[in-house]
């Protein structure tokens, strides 16, 4: 069985990210200044990625000694309302959801302009994303497993009253010592304690013609491929079970290789997900495909939610049964 790919740092070479981890006793014992001036508290940025809305930069903690992760939005969105509302949900929500399959968040503040930022723990690794553009070197097993894990996240996201929305494999993240992560919960979605929408304050902005909430800003959030109908509805009861259809779009491509949904155009692809039944993984793949991972996936891709599994702890027992040999 191969194992997943190792990648100590985005762009950077082994020994160069070796370096900025190894730990020497001048970074463990050095004394804090008399002042703490929490402005310089992090240097060294270097852009690690660029969101359609934020910027990922990896950057030193000057204080703790150690390298990080520090996420803000882009420079012209920064004054943005909505936006700045949105980074906030996705700061409080990873750190509140302390689980092993969740990036532990540090810092929520704002920098010397005024503007938000928070810092995670910074994880080399590679993306499902990246790993399923070579699936043929791994075992179907593998892949299973990391989509376990990710079902873990989110069964625990659950019962925390928080939906992700948003589960794809560039959100997935496969690190070199076992770690699984479930990335980016700026599309969550969570609750009033009345049970009423948490989107119900930005209802100002037309929804008639567009998803204008903070899910939207004037078109659909997220990955056509892996968002359940009812999401693409703009369903205001939408539930759990729209995470399990998204972890059975992310099986089907597991399996496969391909989209469950199958268009040119964002118009075709939300045509597809709405209306056609996806051809089963077996007569697509050019792999065997085992009898009880192609049931358990067409269950979660059903378009009505009721015919899913019904949450996403009956997808991790249904997961766990043996599918290997059928």
């Amino acid at each position: 069985m191969n194992r997943f790919p190792q990648r100590h740092g985005a762009g950077e070479s082994g020994k160069t990210a070796l370096a900025e981890t190894q730990v020497y006793l001048k970074d463990t014992d050095a004394p804090l200044p008399q002042s703490v001036n929490f402005g310089t508290r992090y240097a060294y940025f270097k852009t690690i990625a660029k969101g359609g809305k934020s910027l990922i930069k990896s950057c030193k903690d000057l204080h703790l000694s150690r390298v990080i992760c520090y996420k803000t939005l882009r420079p012209e969105l920064a004054d943005d309302p909505v936006e700045q509302q949105r980074l906030l949900r996705e700061a409080r929500v990873s750190a509140l959801l302390q689980h092993p399959n969740t990036v532990p968040t540090y810092e929520l503040g704002r920098d010397t302009k005024g503007h938000y930022y928070f810092t995670m723990k910074l994880v080399h690794g590679y993306t499902l994303r990246e790993v399923l553009d070579y699936r043929e070197r791994y075992e179907l097993a593998q892949m299973v497993e990391v989509l376990m894990q990710v079902a873990y996240a989110l069964q625990y996201a659950h019962t925390m009253g928080v939906i992700h929305r948003d589960v794809k494999p560039d959100n997935i993240l496969v690190g070199p010592y076992g770690e699984v992560l479930l990335l980016d919960w700026g599309l969550a979605k969570v609750w009033h304690p009345d049970g009423t929408d948490s989107e119900s304050a930005y209802t100002e902005f037309d929804l008639t013609d567009d998803d204008s909430t903070m899910t939207g800003r004037g078109k659909l959030q997220g990955s056509i491929c892996y968002m359940s109908p009812e999401q693409i509805n703009r369903d205001k009861d939408i539930d759990g079970r729209t995470d399990v259809y998204s972890l059975g779009a992310v099986l089907y491509e597991i399996l496969t290789g391909q989209n469950s949904s199958v268009g040119e155009s964002m118009d075709e692809l939300v045509r597809s997900t709405l209306e056609d039944q996806p051809i089963p993984p077996s007569k697509v793949s050019q792999q065997p495909v085992p009898s009880r991972l192609e049931e358990i996936c067409m269950r979660c891709l059903q378009k009505d939610a009721a015919a899913r599994p019904q949450s996403v702890g009956e997808f991790i027992r249904e997961l766990n049964e043996e599918w290997r040999e059928s």
